[in-house]
């Protein structure tokens, strides 16, 4: 028996570390690069702070024998798991290796991703997977379910406790997309992902409709149909920055606040321009983007699912250095009414600065709900209630401003007295009533109006006074429901200002598991 010794040792590790790091091996490391997608390894490397990323498990391997495996086994098991800081802060990963039979999810796959999970969560650290997997791995059978089970059971222990940030960064299908879903952020880079539960060929045989797997489950699909893709990159190096941007405004975990960055905007700043950007015609439309960036510290924006029901934007930014979740009508766009999709687009981004400590700042120039048979039959009433119910169950600190148009049911839906909201500010012009007023007197005076000698001179009369006597804030906020009535160039100032006040907001502990929002 020969002598064991550190040097031979030593030795032993190191192949079997270089092994690991060659994943499928040199060519299918270099028929990876040539598609224009980074090894799991140089993911990894771009992601954390130099230096700082530390791998586990990183000799674990396959253990099946079956159908040829024993010899297409290799150190990792086709996934990298680790942690290391990002900004200086704790954050863990794990990046799916797709040179090693795909990226496919074996056991061992499967375990070492619930084991950095579990670590996770036990730090309370922020989750970052990098996804690269063609779905579970047939080789091995029902054993893999457990981990793909594991995963699911882990992502969903994990929401609201820590950020989870998913990449797609090559095809995934079947079990390997149901994870990222479970997460609170998606990342497509464009031509390079799809997300797809079964692929084209399948579909062909089953149903016989033909498609690519591009037009089945793209980056075009996802952020602007399915509302799936929170982003879409160009390429890994600009989806790796930009989760190490979205990081910056999140917390570590659902007991911290996030990062409060040092304010070189001045929080007085006056915004001059805002009303030129909103014309004070209500007919007139206009982009709210530019009412955001204007108030928002060095007009900075990052907004989320911008495809996907654009009549409603929602984002982070930061007022005065810290974090606050924006959600904005967009006038441009169906006037800025809500509809099924844009309501289940604010629900989720709502509840989601709920849960980690980001204050709400509405924005709101809204006529209504979107009329029409499609809406109702669609089940606008369930899905308009998720965003009722997303506002009224969030305790972190509620801002809302009306710009212009509050109308109808959509007052509450975008956070009113009433609904919990903790400032309520209106500028000058705007009106907060149940209905248009042009409408609301058409049918308060109907027979009226029917009977007089010059019915348009009497119906423009009838205006004038509802708008002067109901139509406008001021009315509002004799019955307490408009707190202030700001100047449209202090909005920046007033915002701020409630956010300071508010910063010390006591949270009530949950008095119940959880409510049944009406999914």
């Amino acid at each position: 028996m020969a002598e064991k010794t550190h040097e031979k040792e030593l030795e032993r590790l190191k192949e079997l570390q270089q092994k690991a790091c060659m994943g499928g091996g040199e060519k299918a490391i270099n028929r990876h690069r040539s598609r224009g997608k980074l090894t799991a390894q140089e993911r990894l490397d771009l992601l954390f702070d130099p230096k700082s990323f530390v791998e586990l498990n990183d000799l674990a391997q396959s253990q099946c024998v079956d159908f040829g495996m024993e010899k297409r086994a290799v150190p990792g098991d086709g996934v990298v798991i680790g942690y290391g800081t990002i900004d200086g802060r704790t954050v863990f990963a794990y990046a799916q290796d797709a040179t090693v039979l795909g990226g496919s999810v074996g056991t061992i796959h499967g375990q070492k991703i619930c084991r950095i999970m579990d670590e996770a969560l036990k730090v309370k650290a922020p989750l970052i997977g990098l996804n690269d997997s063609g779905g579970g791995r047939l080789h091995e059978g029902f054993f893999a379910s457990k981990g793909v089970a594991g995963m699911f059971l882990r992502n969903t222990a994990a929401s609201g406790v820590i950020p989870q940030i998913s990449c797609i960064m090559g095809p995934c299908a079947g079990v390997s997309v149901y994870s990222p879903a479970l997460t609170d952020f998606i990342i497509m880079v464009e031509k390079q992902s799809q997300m797809v539960i079964t692929g084209p060929k399948i579909i062909k045989d089953v149903t016989g409709e033909t498609v690519t797997l591009e037009e089945l489950g793209g980056s075009d699909i996802h952020s602007s149909v399915t509302g799936q893709a929170h982003f879409v990159t160009k390429d890994d190096k600009e989806s790796i920055e930009l989760i190490r941007y979205l990081l910056g405004f999140l917390p570590s975990n659902h007991e911290k606040a996030p990062p409060c960055l040092e304010c070189n905007d001045d929080p007085e700043r006056k915004n001059t321009t805002l009303t030129d950007i909103v014309p004070a015609n209500f007919k007139q439309a206009y982009d709210m983007h530019k009412v955001i960036t204007e108030v928002t510290d060095n007009n900075e924006f990052l907004e989320i699912l911008p495809r996907f029901a654009p009549n409603i934007i929602t984002g982070l930014a930061r007022i005065e250095g810290q974090s606050v979740g924006v959600v904005a009508n967009q006038p441009s766009l169906m006037a800025g009414c809500l509809d099924y999709n844009s309501s289940d687009k604010a629900a989720r981004f709502i509840r989601f600065c709920d849960c980690f400590n980001i204050p709400l700042v509405n924005l709101v120039d809204v006529p209504g709900y979107f009329p029409g048979i499609d809406q109702e039959r669609a089940g606008i009433i369930r899905h308009g209630a998720k965003m009722l119910y997303a506002y009224a169950e969030a305790t972190v600190p509620k801002i809302t401003l009306a710009l212009r148009k509050e109308y109808g049911g959509a007052v509450m839906a975008m956070c009113c007295a009433g609904m919990g909201v903790d400032l309520m500010l209106a500028w000058p012009v705007a009106q907060l009533v149940v209905l248009d007023t042009a409408a609301a007197i058409n049918i308060i005076y109907r027979k009226e109006i029917m009977a007089a000698e010059d019915p348009e001179s009497f119906k423009a009369q009838k205006i004038d006074e509802y708008n002067f006597k109901y139509s406008n804030p001021f009315h509002a906020a004799s019955n307490m429901l408009v707190d202030r009535i700001i100047e449209p160039e202090e909005t920046r100032t007033q915002i701020a200002k409630g956010l300071r006040m508010l910063k010390n907001k006591k949270r009530p502990e949950p008095f119940r598991r959880h409510g049944n929002i009406p999914l």
